[in-house]
């Protein structure tokens, strides 16, 4: 097959798409004279734009000292956490802020907790005090993701810092599973003890949390679904919030159940109302555990069909000079956001111009913001 007819007819004007709507890897303007580069066999079909110098202040923001080296990491961002999150309260977004006031009660409502449990001598309260402030430090953090995601790539993290949200959410719902399996231990201990573990002193900390969670539900009620279809990673995030309030809500209604029934004199409530909690925890966060552990693990893109990229794998191998393709891997780095890389063998003298050219505008019409494709001959 002929590779010019192939950009010329079949491909039409779209052959330039990727300088009409370029990624932000990719240089926005063309040259105005066109040229044949002599590409290596590790060449990239995408160009990257030279960091411009007015850029640098900005790329400064996050330094470790006084020095005039910039070194992006996260333990400068981590430096001052109380710094960011009063930051995000103060000049963030809506949600931001509201997440910053749910935080605050909750810290309130911990605190209080812990102190009249250690006044009064009751472990109950004391534990579940821990119970929410562990809870707060990882909504903390996911507050911490929403404010460092908006910092820019940098040298050492060259895909910039979204991962956090995925890596916040990913947080949230492995501790939501850990709170579902110890509820469920909870539910056995009571049926083999035969007595009630929450005594009346818990049932008023549960309605008075169930109340500070429902409020954290309405304020991210348009997240409030077992499923959602994530189409940028601050949807993920928000998502994990939102699911974690709805858990613990669910955890306190729980055991204001329990408490009622055992009133009426039902046998076993506690066990019955703990167990069904802890299976409706696992029932809605398994979906949220699944989507970001498939981010983290770079599996396939779940927007993209894997027939599309086999199509497109056909299409690249019928070219005339595209002699094998391999190692082609294709991934997400946050919702929205794919990114592939493959290795082609190409016959000595085909130009390899027109080649990367048809193979990156076929997978960006696929939805892969970023490619990068390695050359060899034979």
């Amino acid at each position: 097959m002929d590779l010019k007819s192939i950009l010329s007819e079949a491909y039409g004007d779209r052959r330039f798409a990727f300088s009409r709507n370029p990624s932000f890897r990719q240089q926005q303007a063309e040259p105005s004279v066109p040229f044949r580069p002599n590409l290596s066999r590790s060449d990239s079909s995408i160009g990257i734009a030279p960091t411009a110098a007015g850029d640098d202040d900005d790329e400064l923001l996050w330094t470790l000292g006084g020095g005039g080296e910039s070194k992006g990491t996260l333990l400068s961002a981590a430096s001052s956490p109380l710094t960011s999150v009063i930051r995000a309260a103060s000049s963030g977004s809506r949600p931001m802020k509201r997440l910053a006031l749910l935080i605050s009660l909750n810290v309130a409502y911990s605190l209080t907790e812990l102190t009249i449990g250690l006044l009064t001598g009751r472990v109950g309260l004391v534990s579940d005090a821990f119970h929410l402030t562990f809870g707060c430090g990882l909504l903390t953090f996911s507050l911490f993701a929403m404010t460092a995601s908006h910092k820019k790539p940098d040298g050492v993290y060259t895909y910039g810092y979204k991962r956090l949200e995925v890596l916040a959410a990913f947080t949230n719902a492995v501790f939501l599973l850990f709170m579902s399996f110890s509820l469920a231990v909870e539910a056995l201990h009571a049926f083999i003890q035969d007595e009630s573990e929450h005594k009346h002193y818990l049932i008023v900390s549960a309605v008075t949390n169930l109340l500070v969670n429902l409020l954290g539900v309405w304020f991210f009620r348009s997240y409030a679904r077992v499923n959602i279809v994530y189409r940028k990673v601050e949807d993920m995030n928000y998502h994990s919030v939102c699911l974690h309030v709805l858990a613990d809500s669910i955890r306190s209604a729980g055991l204001i159940l329990a408490s009622w029934f055992l009133s009426l004199g039902i046998e076993n409530a506690e066990v019955l109302c703990l167990g069904l909690v802890s299976v409706a925890v696992l029932m809605v966060i398994l979906p949220l555990f699944q989507a970001t552990g498939s981010l983290l693990l770079q599996m396939a893109p779940a927007s993209i069909p894997t027939s599309a990229l086999s199509k497109g794998h056909r299409q690249i191998t019928a070219l005339e000079d595209v002699c094998e393709i391999s190692q082609s891997r294709f991934w997400e780095l946050v919702p929205g956001h794919a990114i592939g890389s493959l290795s082609i063998q190409v016959k000595k003298g085909a130009n390899e111009y027109l080649i990367l050219q048809y193979m990156h505008g076929l997978y960006h019409d696929l939805g892969i913001q970023d490619l990068t494709v390695h050359i060899g001959y034979i």
